[in-house]
């Protein structure tokens, strides 16, 4: 999840707020299910097909009781019969799914095999992305070392490392925005390594203002004691840059004498999405549904972001390639989102204006089982002020249905969640094209609030094993993972045959 790799100097993903409540939250899901056909035994068969070849015809078609059967279809045990062989693919292939290494390929070939063998027309279009690996990172500060850490996408230092004086850069209480400014570097030693807070603008941005100043190197300070896993990002003129905590940072002094070295690689290389696409509904709009593939590449990533990856596969599986829908529906699983969201990026940006204005609409799931699970519905209206955006219109509905199918699938008060763009839905908002989705939590602590609900430990993060080797099966809780596949295909449904409150762009 590009949560971990933080590109902007502000907090993270901020969680809670104004609890989300729904007064008649099936209401929807029952107005269809006056509509259904009788149920009938699950998969793809039990929600018919469609001989309509696109346009008006398909849309004519559309069954409104397909969201019903979609979600009464789907569930746990067939998104952990896929979380179970992601496990598998990622322990014959040294561990993990990640960007270039011989897991990731091995998921992308899982993946399309099942959505071909479902009656679906896949594709694995590649796209070239920069990766990055680091070795050691070292800093000694007037003879003493400190702990620190290497932002990703740093340049290295020479290998003995360098060495010159520190230069902190004042921040005044009334400023915002340390270091991201051309001024905050004034009167800078050249070759000096910056020290500068935590802040509000790109990580990479400091670098590159540091750099232009004549500063050798950058240090940026947390603003808790904590790792700072971040990345600069593809930006030019950067710095060799690392972190400290906050505890280190406030120890530092200026024109002490510091020797810091990176080590560190950045390669070229080629990775794959995977696209899907049913053969039926309209063209002209089409509801996209996606979730990330690789994992970090320190462990198997069986909650981030196996389970929405799985989730989406169960989904997909389950519908089938013609299904009687309005709109087509087209899953994707990206790759290389962990280093950058760079595989949703460049899709978006390899769309012809005229298909980005097809996409209706965006609907994304990254981390949907964690272990202390909270129960999270993207902001698309910002109602909540949890610190990130309003999306494009259409986002605010794509919020209110996936909160009424979170209640119905038996989870009480969905909460909201910042919409701040750090995960694979921030390219398609930025293109304008309105989003949602579902998330159960990553580094951040569960309330006390959120306990009484939802169960789990108050205190503890949502999901410990965040980015860590422990990201396995033992790292799942069932429960959320059945309750989210099931909240997931009934929303995919409704957007299939209604698009009711997203209006035409």
């Amino acid at each position: 999840m590009g949560r971990a790799s933080t590109t902007h100097g502000g907090r993270g993903r901020r969680l809670g707020g104004r609890t989300v409540r729904v007064a008649a939250a099936v209401a929807a899901t029952v107005a269809l299910a006056a509509c259904a056909n009788a149920p009938a035994a699950p998969g793809t068969a039990s929600l018919g097909t469609s001989t309509g070849s696109g346009g008006g015809a398909a849309a004519a078609q559309a069954d409104p009781g397909l969201p019903q059967r979609l979600a009464a279809a789907v569930g746990g045990d067939g998104a952990r019969a896929e979380l179970e062989e992601l496990q598998r693919l990622a322990d014959a292939n040294g561990g993990n799914r990640a960007v270039g290494t011989p897991g990731y390929d091995a998921a992308v070939e899982h993946v399309a095999g099942v959505l071909r063998e479902s009656g679906f027309e896949v594709s694995t279009p590649a796209f070239q992305v920069r990766t990055f690996s680091a070795g050691d990172a070292r800093l000694t500060v007037a003879g003493a070392p400190v702990t620190t850490e290497v932002l990703s996408f740093s340049p290295a230092t020479a290998p003995g490392g360098l060495t010159a004086p520190l230069s902190l850069r004042p921040r005044t209480p009334q400023d915002t925005t340390p270091g991201c400014d051309a001024a905050d570097y004034a009167g800078m030693p050249a070759g000096a390594i910056a020290v500068v807070e935590r802040g509000v603008c790109p990580f990479g941005q400091k670098s590159q203002l540091a750099g232009a100043a004549g500063a050798a190197a950058v240090l940026v300070v947390n603003t808790e004691d904590a790792a700072l896993p971040a990345t600069l990002d593809d930006t030019p003129g950067v710095v060799p840059t690392a972190s400290v905590t906050r505890t280190a940072g406030a120890a530092l002094r200026d024109g002490q004498q510091a020797t810091l070295l990176l080590d560190t690689t950045i390669q070229q290389q080629s990775s794959r999405n995977v696209i899907a696409e049913t053969s039926t509904g309209d063209p002209d709009r089409v509801v996209v549904a996606g979730a990330h593939l690789d994992s970090v590449g320190e462990g198997a990533g069986i909650n981030d972001n196996g389970s929405g990856s799985a989730a989406l596969l169960e989904i997909a599986r389950t519908l089938g390639g013609a299904p009687p829908v309005g709109q087509k529906v087209r899953f994707a699983w990206w790759g290389a989102e962990e280093i950058g969201l760079v595989g949703a990026t460049k899709y978006v940006e390899g769309l012809s204006e005229t298909d980005r204005a097809r996409i209706a609409l965006y609907l994304n799931f990254d981390m949907v089982a964690s272990p202390n699970a909270a129960y999270l519905v993207y902001d698309g209206d910002d109602s909540d002020g949890l610190g990130g955006t309003a999306g494009p219109a259409g986002s605010d509905t794509a919020e209110r249905v996936l909160t009424e199918s979170l209640v119905a699938a038996g989870v009480p008060g969905p909460e909201g969640t910042a919409f701040d763009g750090r995960s694979d839905y921030g390219p398609f908002i930025e293109a304008g094209i309105p989003a949602g989705g579902l998330f159960t939590g990553a580094e951040e602590k569960k309330t006390p609030e959120q306990a009484q609900k939802w169960g789990g430990t108050a205190g503890q993060s949502y999901d410990q094993c965040y980015h860590t080797p422990c990201d396995r099966l033992t790292n799942i809780d069932l429960t959320a993972l059945d309750r989210n596949v099931t909240a997931m295909a009934s929303a995919i449904g409704r957007f299939a045959v209604d698009l009711t409150g997203v209006p035409r762009r």
